[in-house]
């Protein structure tokens, strides 16, 4: 019995060994992950804690935390088997950010000013209905029936464990716009029109936007060094902001969201994620490597937020000069706990108006008359960088490499955690958006949009 009991210590003691050294360092991220996606989710966009935990929460490892909404202090809080609690507090006009010990909860902050569209015109240029459009080209049952494929069926949706994960789509919505005009919108069950859907990595795209409309308004060159004084004094000063754009800088970054990376690390214990790359050291000379990086964008949004006196003009610019320019009112970009717009991740709107988005690029930046960023920018996001094989422009997606073999070349898109798309094909005066939560490796694309394309006659 004696030799049963040091043997059974000596096992427990190498399980909690291997624990310690395997999982206690993730604890902070999956708590940090789990409190700030109840937040957001619950307090954006009205979401229950169980909806939640069932879809944005259900990945691996993060379903381990055990989740708390307290609604009079506005904050949600993870903890794993009672360790690491992390804390995310709601703030209207900014939404939740994931804050640690000693952030000061009582101190006041500034939120952006906001100016919704209000007229009397449809969508997409007004707030109100879309008008039914037909058209003669279009074969309706098989654009119908690409849509309707995108989605889970009554028995997919009885799936469970790992059958399940291999074989559900878990779209939640897919609109489809042909000049202009609704041609196919559905979604699934507990989402509608207006539900706020998170774009995570789609976000860039509206970072290097900002840059779009700041080198029309300013005559900001993204072609000079960027204006960053730390990095006079080295090797960095020759990287520009347009390498930023194009994730070619050079700089050292790791983006591995099944480890604990510089990303991960940014997004989930960072106070100010704008200087997470800009502390980073050059690995090679700009222009000679692609390589994808998260905190390049929030650096991106730290040089913007230093284009301004004050931060409330910074925070003010994002809406006045594009989102609520264009109506896309239901959008949201969160903040970090240093006031800064988390451009790499955190911005939230609902389907329709993540497609105004992309009809803004379908249209080179005019919208309903008005010129929002010069021609030459949507060109210049569209163009592959020298580095990523056709597959990377200024902070979009690129098809030009024929990454999707049954889709135009050029299509071009905002692309986010967990399948998120805003997909423009000018040739075909089109823009789809999917939402869901299965990334492109586990979810058809290419049958999707080759579906949708099909349905046009050309």
């Amino acid at each position: 019995m004696k030799k049963f009991f040091r043997l059974f210590g000596f096992v427990s003691l190498i399980g909690v060994s291997y624990f310690g050294f395997t999982t206690y360092p993730k604890l902070d991220l999956i708590s940090g992950f789990s409190a700030k996606s109840i937040a957001s989710g619950h307090f954006i966009d009205n979401r229950s804690q169980e909806m939640i935990e069932k879809g944005d929460n259900d990945i691996d490892m993060i379903d381990l935390a055990k989740n708390k909404i307290e609604e009079a202090g506005k904050f949600a809080a993870a903890s794993v088997y009672g360790l690491k609690e992390r804390k995310a507090i709601y703030r209207e006009g900014l939404g939740a950010t994931l804050i640690n010990d000693d952030f000061d909860v009582t101190k006041p902050y500034e939120v952006p000013k906001r100016k919704k569209l209000n007229n009397n015109l449809s969508f997409p240029y007004g707030n109100m209905e879309p008008k039914d459009t037909v058209f003669s080209t279009i074969d309706y049952t098989k654009l119908n029936a690409a849509v309707a494929n995108a989605f889970d069926t009554k028995n997919d949706s009885s799936l469970k464990g790992e059958q399940a994960k291999q074989i559900k789509k878990r779209t939640r919505s897919v609109l489809v716009i042909y000049k202009d005009k609704i041609i196919a919108e559905k979604y699934d069950s507990g989402f509608d029109k207006n539900s706020k859907l998170l774009g995570w990595s789609m976000t860039k795209s509206i970072t290097s936007t900002m840059f779009g409309i700041l080198e029309k308004q300013r005559n900001f060159d993204i072609d000079d060094p960027a204006p960053i004084p730390e990095w006079a004094n080295d090797k960095r000063k020759l990287i520009t902001t347009s390498d930023l754009l194009h994730m070619n800088s050079g700089l050292q970054w790791v983006e591995d969201y099944q480890t604990i990376c510089d990303a991960t690390k940014m997004l989930f214990q960072a106070e100010d994620m704008t200087r997470v790359q800009l502390e980073k050291p050059a690995e090679i000379k700009p222009n000679m490597r692609w390589n994808y990086s998260s905190g390049t964008t929030n650096l991106l949004s730290g040089i913007l937020r230093k284009q301004f006196k004050t931060h409330q003009e910074y925070l003010d610019f994002w809406y006045s000069a594009l989102i609520d320019k264009i109506g896309m009112n239901s959008m949201v970009v969160e903040t970090d706990m240093a006031g800064n717009y988390v451009g790499s991740s955190y911005g939230w709107a609902t389907t329709r108006d993540w497609s105004k988005f992309g009809l803004l690029y379908l249209h080179k930046g005019n919208w309903n008359g008005e010129q929002i960023f010069n021609e030459s920018w949507a060109k210049y996001t569209a163009t592959p960088t020298n580095t990523s094989n056709g597959r990377y422009g200024g902070h979009f997606w690129l098809n030009a490499g024929g990454h999707f073999p049954d889709v135009p070349r050029d299509m071009y898109y905002c692309s986010g955690f967990q399948g998120q798309m805003v997909a423009i094909i000018p040739s075909l005066d089109l823009v789809i958006v999917r939402m869901g939560l299965k990334e492109e490796s586990n979810f058809d694309f290419n049958g999707m949009l080759k579906g949708i394309v099909g349905s046009l006659e050309r």
